[in-house]
């Protein structure tokens, strides 16, 4: 094993840490409601669980190991092939994926009226932010924060806050486009494109020390930080 292997797995384990310290704090702050969708979605029901807020946020966490594996599985079959960075690039990877895709899920979830009610709009910028609740502005700085934080370690042409707000940005916009053209009986609104946006960058800022950015002399990326 190379010496340059240990600070990169290194890496890897405290943004890991990081990570599961961030998460397991969330959950201790909203235990009741989790607590509460817990006998249907340990049932295997469908409804009451995958169909609410709390049922998605539970099985996320309780599928925290698995994807841990999958981090470990993957990095060990690249450091064997002789990848570089291969704990960097199986966190990010997996870290992405499995952090964006319950948020999404969420945001795409139909109201009560759903395929029935119109789709509405609303395109007039702050007007919605100023009506929103503290727990609904974090909930929309979250969408896309596993995005945010990850894509820039694995992608060095994402290394910039300001294309990580313009990717934000863009993956907002479809979600609120596929609300108001599957009716889902919510509203689209600009202002959660831009809290959306903004979420995906302040969380970029957070793993802004593990960014690759430009090929290294021997092929391999190298950081821009000291």
């Amino acid at each position: 094993m190379s010496h340059s292997s240990h600070p990169s797995r290194t890496s890897a384990v405290v943004l890991t840490s990081l990570v599961v310290v961030g998460l397991a704090s969330a959950a201790y702050l909203v235990r009741r409601p989790l607590v509460m969708s817990a006998p249907a979605c340990l049932s295997g029901r469908w409804h009451g669980c995958y169909d609410t807020e709390n049922g998605v946020l539970l099985m996320t966490l309780v599928g925290l190991p698995l994807a841990a594996l999958a981090v470990s599985a993957l990095a060990r079959r690249r450091r064997a092939a002789g990848v570089a960075d291969a704990w960097r690039r199986s966190l990010a990877e997996v870290g992405m994926v499995y952090g964006t895709v319950p948020m999404v899920w969420l945001t795409l979830m139909p109201g009560a009226q759903a395929g029935t009610a119109p789709g509405r709009l609303s395109l007039v910028p702050l007007r919605d932010l100023a009506t929103m609740t503290p727990l609904g502005i974090a909930g929309n700085l979250l969408i896309f924060a596993a995005l945010g934080c990850f894509a820039p370690m694995r992608f060095a042409v994402l290394a910039s806050v300001p294309r990580m707000f313009a990717l934000g940005a863009l993956c907002s916009a479809l979600v609120e486009t596929a609300q108001y053209v599957l009716q889902l009986d919510r509203v689209s609104s600009v202002d959660d494109v831009l809290v959306n946006a903004t979420g995906t960058a302040l969380a970029a800022l957070l793993t802004r020390r593990w960014w690759r950015t430009r090929p290294g002399p021997t092929g391999r990326v190298a950081d821009t930080t000291p």
